[in-house]
């Protein structure tokens, strides 16, 4: 069976396609509210054929997403589009099939979510996430799997836009390792700020959280600058880019058995 997994942030909205549980192809395109469920069925289709893959052999879909108009539209790419209907992460009747303890009300991220769903799979005991996204977010999950809660703290490009557009006459840069610590001009200066104080951010909160929390966890990084950074601190374990996308495909399975006991 084909599914097809989406996973909309604020900045990209990535598309992948599993064929019997194993992930065979995704892609990456910039998230936009005002992008209709058409336009997303002719984008995919095209990139379908590139694969020399047909659209309607595809039987599921599963979407998380931060962005509420996007959200809407991409559902109506799956109803309308691809006559499938999907199964939103959030939506009361969507089972992610662990124990969120949090405040009543408070709503979580669907991608924090499914990042604690993926990590339950791939470590057994208890996990920190850290998933560098448009903010960064570092997210616990207890050793039963359930969602415990987390810090959300800027991204990385947002800080090098906040320190542009406040500061008249500050560059926008690219992030990268700088080659020395202390920068001998400005653009050397900000490279070195932002990485090396992105490194002790992660260094420190992971150490207050393991503190807080008082037992031992393994860490696990996600998102489009997991792998910059990783190599640069000794408090990840290791890096999965894959991990939401794991997440998703876990709750669209758990889900599509409760419909077949239900049917029963």
């Amino acid at each position: 069976m084909m599914l097809l997994a989406i996973d909309a942030g604020n900045t990209n909205t990535v598309f992948a396609l599993f064929e019997d549980a194993r992930l065979v192809q995704q892609w990456r395109i910039a998230t936009k509210d005002a992008r209709t469920g058409d336009e997303y069925l002719v984008w995919l289709s095209q990139l379908l054929a590139l694969e020399k893959r047909d659209a309607r052999a595809i039987k599921g879909c599963i979407i998380s997403s931060v962005v509420p108009q996007v959200e809407f539209n991409l559902s109506q790419l799956s109803r309308e589009g691809l006559k499938v209907s999907p199964l939103v992460v959030g939506d009361d009747e969507v089972d992610i099939g662990v124990e969120v303890r949090l405040t009543p009300d408070s709503g979580v991220g669907a991608d924090r979510l499914a990042n604690a769903v993926g990590a339950h799979l791939e470590e057994k005991g208890a996990v920190i996430v850290i998933d560098f996204g448009t903010a960064t977010t570092f997210d616990v999950v207890a050793a039963d799997g359930a969602y415990e809660g987390g810090l959300i703290t800027p991204g990385v490009h947002l800080s090098a836009k906040a320190l542009h557009e406040a500061s008249a006459k500050l560059p926008f840069i690219e992030i990268s390792k700088p080659e020395r610590l202390i920068g001998k001009n400005t653009v050397q200066a900000m490279t070195s700020g932002l990485f090396w104080g992105y490194v002790s951010l992660i260094d420190g909160l992971v150490a207050r959280i393991k503190a807080d929390y008082g037992q031992p966890m393994r860490v696990i990084a996600t998102g489009g600058l997991s792998g910059v950074f990783a190599p640069h601190t000794d408090v990840i374990d290791r890096v999965d880019e894959d991990l939401t996308l794991k997440g998703l495909l876990e709750i669209y399975r758990r889900n599509a058995r409760l419909a077949r006991q239900e049917k029963r």
